[in-house]
């Protein structure tokens, strides 16, 4: 059987299939043809270019029309992409209307078609990340509601801290997505612009003509039109790949807790099962956090793209040598590998498998340990800070010497006795009545994700 050449074995683990179809050669190359198609419409609405010549262009512009391979190779001699694209694309309109072709890409500069193929491109990949994002969103609201008052150990520095709730911790995820969210709404107006500016920004070529076209072109394209071409100016973009890296982090801390809790000494909480998911080739009891690895794999490579991104910042003058060429391959890895990391979180906040029982057990294993703050504080109002934390310092360290609940050691110590009855004892080395503001925490993260929602 014949097999098609590329790095295509781990494209279902990291990408979504949709944000790699954007990103392909295809949506390269009709992302620039759609540009010269509106340049064209564009330039015939104010007068430059006869309305005969519009047809014949945009006949031309359809991407399956061009030998990509061909095009590669071409590109290694030109240092672009749109250099050999607008000749074949020349040739394609001469082959039908040579008095058209004289009309193709009248006035731009390779890197106008380029960048704004690229936001064309870069439009389709923040509507898909949005509509993830919003999916995941929903699917993360759903369940810190559900278990809101769901206790757990908190962890602090990896070791057991005081009882918190699994909807607590779910609303902290819920919360970096809704920011996400959030950012992405603000830099709209400023990522989806049109680049229009010609050899050197100017314009020239296209006379007093120039405003007028770059308005109908913008308008063309739906794109807003900027206050000037930004062919050095990498603001845009590079807040757009720094944003995408903070979903590829925030993603990452989902996975990374979900792996954590998935251990064999926490086994709280589970990626969904799945025939055939997380097994091992040699270890048949094992379920691994196939999904997580992906969110944790995506937040350790995306830092170092954008990283690259910010490096192409200080581009030389009105066009860059190297710089320009780093992004071209950079920011569409970046969208590619968010959009998996979007892919298999939403899988993993769907079917999450949560073990209270499990949960309840493991608050369990200090022995009343993670509680002794409660009581510190309750003993502290009595006989003072000091010496309530002193004393329970004390009493800790006795049970955990003595192998002995913390409920025992504290009912033999007559300082404590003398101020806190057996009943409440018991209350207060309750897990579930000493989870403060978790309830809260999660119901101001959903409203605040249903008010982004609405």
């Amino acid at each position: 059987m014949t097999q098609r050449p590329g790095n295509q074995l781990f494209d279902a683990y990291f990408t979504a299939r949709d944000m790699r179809e954007v990103f392909c050669d295809q949506g390269r190359v009709q992302a620039m043809l759609d540009f010269e198609a509106a340049l064209a419409r564009a330039e015939a609405r104010v007068g430059l270019i006869p309305s005969s010549a519009v047809a014949p262009i945009a006949a031309a512009c359809d991407a399956g029309l061009y030998d990509f391979a061909a095009l590669g190779e071409a590109i290694a001699t030109a240092g672009n992409s749109a250099i050999p694209l607008v000749k074949a694309l020349g040739k394609q309109i001469a082959s039908s209307d040579a008095e058209a072709e004289r009309y193709v890409h009248l006035g731009a500069t390779s890197q106008d078609v380029m960048d704004s193929g690229l936001v064309l491109q870069l439009r389709q990949a923040l509507a898909l990340i949005e509509d993830q994002l919003a999916q995941l969103a929903d699917s993360l609201a759903a369940q810190a509601q559900r278990f809101a008052t769901t206790p757990l150990a908190g962890r602090t520095w990896l070791q057991h801290a005081t009882p918190v709730t699994l909807g607590m911790k779910i609303a902290g995820w819920l919360g970096a997505v809704t920011r996400s969210r959030q950012r992405l709404q603000q830099l709209k107006p400023r990522l989806l612009v049109l680049q229009f500016g010609g050899a050197s920004g100017t314009l020239a070529a296209l006379g007093e003509q120039a405003l007028p076209i770059a308005e109908a072109l913008a308008e063309e394209l739906q794109l807003t039109l900027p206050e000037q071409p930004w062919h050095t100016q990498r603001d845009r973009i590079v807040e757009f790949g720094a944003v995408l890296g903070l979903i590829a982090g925030s993603l990452g801390k989902f996975g990374r807790d979900i792996s954590l809790l998935m251990q064999t000494e926490a086994a709280e909480v589970f990626e969904p099962a799945a025939p055939g998911k997380g097994g091992s080739s040699t270890m048949p009891h094992k379920r691994n956090p196939v999904g997580a690895a992906v969110l944790i794999g995506a937040a350790t490579r995306v830092p170092g793209l954008v990283s690259t991104l910010f490096s192409a910042m200080p581009q030389e003058h009105e066009r860059s040598l190297g710089l320009w060429h780093a992004e071209w391959e950079t920011l569409p890895e970046i969208c590619c590998l968010v959009s998996g990391s979007l892919q298999q979180a939403r899988l993993l906040a769907d079917g999450l498998e949560v073990d209270a029982a499990r949960m309840a057990r493991n608050l369990e294993l200090t022995q009343g340990l993670v509680l002794a703050e409660a009581v510190s504080i309750v003993l502290a109002q009595r006989v003072g800070r000091d010496t309530a934390h002193h004393l329970l310092e004390q009493c800790c360290k006795r049970a955990v010497a003595e192998q002995r609940h913390l409920r025992a050691v504290l009912a033999d110590e007559p300082q404590v006795t003398a101020e806190l009855s057996g009943a409440e004892l018991d209350d207060l080395l309750n897990p579930a009545h000493y989870l403060g503001q978790a309830q809260v925490w999660v119901e101001r993260a959903v409203a605040e994700h249903n008010a982004l929602t609405v």
